[in-house]
């Protein structure tokens, strides 16, 4: 691949977990569903979750976990690596803070590891594993 279409398809996967961060935080779950692979999997066991298989499963997961809460995702220093011209891997250090309806509030630092594949010219998000590095937990924990 020439350096052009590098710098092309890198910058499309910028643009794609830029929207994925923007679709969860306003809650668009339908325009959050159109990033993801149907064969979708998303590990969050290193953060003390568990394992989704199905971009419509983890956005019902998703949806039913935050639609109440107010959320602010941020991704910084995205390493990506391009496998092949339709196949990339990268790594995005992350901080979420996420405030629930019951007071409890919760600030995550970290990293998304992912994978994305290139669809009719549109790349998408084909795994995601996200671990932590720090959780703080403030307010409530009662439901």
């Amino acid at each position: 691949m020439d350096d052009f279409a590098v710098n092309r398809d890198v910058e499309a996967i910028k643009q794609l977990k830029a929207r994925y961060f923007r679709l969860l935080d306003t809650k668009d779950w339908a325009g959050l569903r159109g990033l993801f692979t149907d064969d979708l999997v998303v590990d969050t066991t290193g953060s003390g979750g568990g394992v989704v298989a199905g971009a419509d499963a983890f956005v019902g997961f998703v949806s039913s976990h935050l639609a109440e809460a107010v959320t602010v995702h941020h991704g910084h220093t995205p390493e990506i690596t391009l496998t092949s011209p339709s196949e990339a891997t990268g790594i995005w250090a992350m901080e979420d803070r996420i405030w629930f309806a019951n007071g409890t509030a919760v600030t995550g630092f970290g990293h998304y590891h992912e994978t994305y594949v290139k669809i009719d010219d549109a790349w998408r998000i084909s795994s995601s594993t996200l671990t932590r590095l720090r959780v703080e937990l403030t307010g409530s924990t009662t439901t």
